[in-house]
């Protein structure tokens, strides 16, 4: 399984792929996560991730946080 860790517009989320689908979360500071109810269809690649979260999230955007950005994680 893969995980990737994104800022979207200021609100950080877990996105997993899941043998054939994404999965979406926010994970608290007690380490609990909770669905993040984003939907991402299994077609959508790795390398689009970002630009489809910014297509479906621009409601978020401002001008202090204009962007989706992929955060590396270890």
């Amino acid at each position: 399984m893969k995980k990737f860790k994104y800022n979207i517009f200021d609100k950080e989320m877990f996105i997993e792929r899941q043998s054939n689908s994404w999965a979406t979360f926010y994970q608290g500071n007690e380490g609990k996560r909770r669905s993040a109810g984003i939907s991402i269809p299994s077609e959508i690649r790795e390398k689009d991730l970002a630009q489809y979260l910014a297509d479906i999230c621009h409601e978020w955007a401002s001008e202090r946080y204009p962007a989706v950005e992929r955060i590396n994680t270890k």
